[in-house]
């Protein structure tokens, strides 16, 4: 079945306390897409700290992960890999109609995938 898209301005008004009941799939699709961009901000962040140039077009998207393809160490490419997966995710919560898999699944995989990412932030 398709997504009912605005299902998602029913979850904007619940976040922002003026009604109640958003579906569980708009609530999903809201939480892999947040993973993504918390994991994606906070990585562009500590590239920038870290002397970067990023730029601020949705071409920042590809830079970041480039940035870490490039780099030798395992833990790069981790951080690309986890970064490429749920930019991936992220696309399909925002854009296709059917979410490809089981939903609940990969909201729960991503969420691990972005906490993932900060750590390993951390690390470097």
């Amino acid at each position: 079945m398709n997504f009912n898209w605005s299902e998602y301005l029913t979850l904007a008004q619940e976040l922002a306390g003026r009604v109640a009941g958003s579906s569980q799939e708009a609530k999903l699709r809201s939480a892999i897409s947040r993973a993504y961009y918390g994991a994606f901000c906070s990585t562009k962040n500590y590239l920038i700290k870290q002397g970067h140039e990023i730029p601020k077009t949705g071409e920042a998207h590809k830079v970041v992960r480039e940035i870490f393809i490039n780099k030798k160490d395992l833990l790069s490419k981790q951080i690309e890999s986890n970064l490429d997966r749920l930019r991936k995710d992220r696309n399909d919560a925002d854009y296709e109609d059917q979410f490809p898999g089981a939903l609940n699944e990969k909201t729960a995989l991503d969420l691990s995938r972005a906490q993932k990412v900060l750590n390993d932030l951390a690390k470097c």
